[in-house]
């Protein structure tokens, strides 16, 4: 199987993201006239020459504008038909570049996007006419072993965490692309290979740096600011921006065992429901994601599931045996391998020039009608690439109460995610209506979505997902947003 056409753009590499920052550092931006610009609210507003210089001359990092080096490299997201065009870009190297910027933005009420990876499916991250604060040149990722505690940089990519902590023989939770931003990745969920064993990303946060609407620094732990700190670990960036994370890290052996089985996608239903049986009865170290592929163009559509296995090295083969017995697969790469290296395979697998679309949803347990469902509607096409993935949860995840942290599906076994990718110079219109007609078959199994993905959904929706968690993170909204400047995420409009 070609690595590259793995996942399609579900793994794909921000090349953008990781770009040295330091080229585009030290540039002087020089404003030549007012700026025309948008609020939150959508309306036509113009930012004032002298207003703008002054920004500029406030910050340490960028002030980008159309036209400046950099700013298309910023304004870009990993989702290639996210197209937009911000009126200025803040690059920040500090947080009181963040505190000027947020502060400008809010006076005008300047509608505000915050990049860290660049990730967000829904394109989230950037916007047309407003600012966006652009944390590619905010990265920094320090671990005290002793303490076991790593401290990370807002801007900060995942591959830096694991790097830094497991030279000590430590870990984390922290996704399953290197170049995810650990912020948008954290405050949302923060799935990865070892969330089964050692919880979400969020559930092994101890406390937060956080920039506010207001422009403060707040500190956000079990002992100050409590509330907050609740409301950090599953509202998304509804609260503000996280200039500093502190990550609690566990010892974990650097090898583990991990790869890919497949099997030609004829055995994917049956494949799909061993999978679901290994879900719920396999060990909280092993974590496994199910995937049927069909590329555009030729190839023969797959169906494999992937590993990681972290437990200890003598017992691999028993865990593993299921998958060993299920049939002579296409290709079987699972084998003893270095964890930091496994976090990195999916990284490279970019598709360039494709535009994506998915939707998805947390199921608490994959009976045999769904399985058939998803199989019956899964339909290879010439002109798209189509996934089907599935994200394993539980384990330790479900054993954390839904109230203990603002993120409340902690009954899912899985994130279900049918994923289209197309050509740009394609029409989208007919991949995306695929899409949403086969989620229709779908979706009554499922119990609300992963705010990470949200991209379309309507107010009444993204409220409905938090569940009973909604009502007190309303309240922090109305003591910290009240004005709602950071609305693009999974927003929660305040009441006030």
């Amino acid at each position: 199987m070609n690595r590259r056409h793995f996942l399609h753009s579900a793994v794909a590499a921000g090349v953008a993201s990781t770009l040295p920052v330091h080229a585009l550092l030290a540039q002087m931006t020089e404003v030549t006239g007012e700026i025309s610009a948008v609020s939150g609210a959508g309306a036509e507003i113009s930012l004032e020459k002298a207003a703008v210089q002054e920004l500029s001359d406030s910050l340490r990092g960028n002030l980008l504008l159309p036209g400046n080096a950099g700013y298309d490299v910023a304004r870009r997201v990993l989702n290639e038909s996210i197209d937009k065009h911000p009126a200025l870009v803040v690059q920040p190297t500090g947080v009181a570049d963040i505190q000027n910027a947020v502060n400008f933005a809010r006076e005008r009420e300047l509608l505000l996007a915050v990049k860290c990876g660049g990730h967000s499916y829904g394109g989230k991250s950037t916007c047309d006419g407003g600012m966006q604060i652009d944390l590619s040149t905010f990265r920094h990722a320090r671990v005290d072993p002793t303490s076991r505690t790593a401290y990370v940089a807002g801007g900060s990519l995942l591959g830096e965490l694991d790097r830094e902590s497991m030279a000590h023989g430590l870990v984390t939770t922290a996704g399953t692309v290197s170049h995810t931003g650990v912020g948008g990745l954290t405050l949302g969920g923060g799935f990865g290979r070892l969330a089964k064993r050692f919880g979400l990303a969020l559930d092994n946060v101890k406390g937060v740096d956080i920039v506010t609407a207001d422009g403060r620094l707040v500190q956000a732990n079990a002992e100050q600011n409590p509330e907050l700190f609740w409301g950090v670990r599953g509202g998304g960036g509804n609260f503000g921006i996280v200039t500093s994370f502190e990550f609690q890290l566990h010892p974990m052996q650097r090898q583990v065992i991990g790869g890919d089985i497949v099997f030609p996608l004829d055995k994917a239903r049956d494949l799909l429901k061993l999978y679901g049986e290994l879900l719920v009865n396999g060990p909280d170290d092993l974590s496994l994601d199910f995937i049927a592929l069909a590329s555009a163009g030729g190839g023969d559509p797959i169906a494999m599931i992937h590993v990681c296995y972290s437990g200890p090295a003598n017992k691999a083969e028993q865990v593993l045996a299921p998958l060993r017995k299920f049939g002579t697969p296409l290709q079987d790469t699972i084998a003893a391998i270095d964890y930091v290296a496994l976090q990195a395979t999916w990284d490279n697998s970019d598709p360039r020039n494709l535009g994506e679309y998915l939707k998805g949803g947390f199921i608490n347990e994959l009976p045999d009608n769904l399985a058939d469902t998803l199989m019956d509607g899964f339909e290879p096409h010439p002109e798209r690439n189509l996934t089907l993935l599935f994200q394993g949860s539980g384990g330790a995840i479900g054993r954390v109460p839904a109230d203990a942290t603002a993120f409340a599906h902690r009954k899912s076994i899985a994130n279900m995610l049918p994923i289209v990718s197309w050509p740009l110079d394609q029409d989208a219109a007919p991949h995306i209506a695929y899409i949403r007609e086969y989620w229709k078959t779908l979706q009554s199994s499922t119990d609300g979505y992963y705010t990470n993905e949200a991209s379309d959904e309507p107010q009444r929706v993204q409220h409905a997902n938090y569940q009973g968690n909604f009502e007190r993170l309303q309240a922090l909204k109305n003591k910290y947003d009240p004005g709602n400047l950071f609305r693009l995420n999974a927003n929660i409009a305040p009441s006030v």
